[in-house]
C-alpha cells in the first residue's frame, strides 16, 4: 500500500514531482504537494497497481494475492482521496478537477483515522502471523512504535528544513521495508 509514497521522494530528488514547505499555521500539514502526477494521480495509481501485481504474480504465480496486491497500490489513492485537501489529479498532465475531502484539515479526526487505521492493519496482521521467536516479536513491536513514533513526529513536529531533506528522509523508509520483510520471515 506505502509503494506510491516509497516512489514520491525519488521523483522528487529527479525533480519529476514538486512540493513545497509551508509555515503557515493553518495549513493542515507543512506541505503543499504542487505537482505529483507520476506516483499520486489517480490513473497512475492503477498503473502502479498493475505493474506491482503483476512483479507479484511473475515472482509467485498466485493471481489471487498479486491482485490483493495491485488493489492495495490502489488503495493508497483511495485512502489518500479522504485525508488530502485537493491536491489530488485524476491522471498524469494538467489534471483538473484536483480532488480530496480535506480531514487533514483537522489534525485529530486525521489522528483518530489512521491511529484507527493503523491499528486496524495490526490487528490483521496479527490474525495470520505468529512469531517464531522473541527477537521477531520484539522487532515487531518496535517496528509498530518505531512507525508510529514517526508518524506523531510528522503531525506535531515542525516543518522539515527543506524540500531535498524530505527526499532523503523518504528514501530512508526503504529501510522500514526491509525490517518489515524481515520481520514477516521471522
Amino acid at each position: 500500500m506505502q509503494f506510491l509514497d516509497l516512489l514520491w521522494p525519488t521523483l522528487l530528488l529527479l525533480n519529476l514531482e514538486q512540493v513545497e514547505i509551508t509555515t503557515d499555521p493553518a495549513a493542515p500539514i507543512p506541505l503543499r504537494f504542487v505537482h505529483y502526477p507520476i506516483s499520486h494521480s489517480l490513473l497512475a495509481a492503477a498503473g502502479w497497481g498493475v505493474a506491482i501485481g503483476l512483479v507479484y504474480w511473475l515472482a509467485r504465480k498466485d493471481q489471487r494475492a498479486a491482485i490483493i496486491v495491485g488493489l492495495c497500490v490502489l488503495s493508497h489513492w483511495i485512502l489518500d482521496l479522504i485525508v488530502h485537501i485537493p491536491d489530488l489529479p485524476l491522471y498524469p498532465g494538467d489534471s483538473s478537477p484536483l480532488l480530496g475531502l480535506g480531514l487533514w484539515h483537522s489534525k485529530l479526526g486525521t489522528l483518530v483515522l489512521e491511529t484507527l487505521l493503523f491499528a486496524g492493519g495490526i490487528y490483521l496482521y496479527l490474525g495470520a502471523a505468529r512469531p517464531r521467536s522473541n527477537a521477531a516479536k520484539y522487532s515487531f513491536w518496535a517496528l509498530i512504535v518505531f512507525l508510529y513514533g514517526i508518524y506523531l513526529t510528522n503531525i506535531f513536529g515542525p516543518p522539515p528544513p527543506g524540500v531535498e531533506a524530505i527526499a532523503w528522509a523518504g528514501q530512508l523508509q526503504w529501510l522500514f521495508v526491509v525490517w518489515a520483510w524481515w520481520v514477516d520471515r521471522k
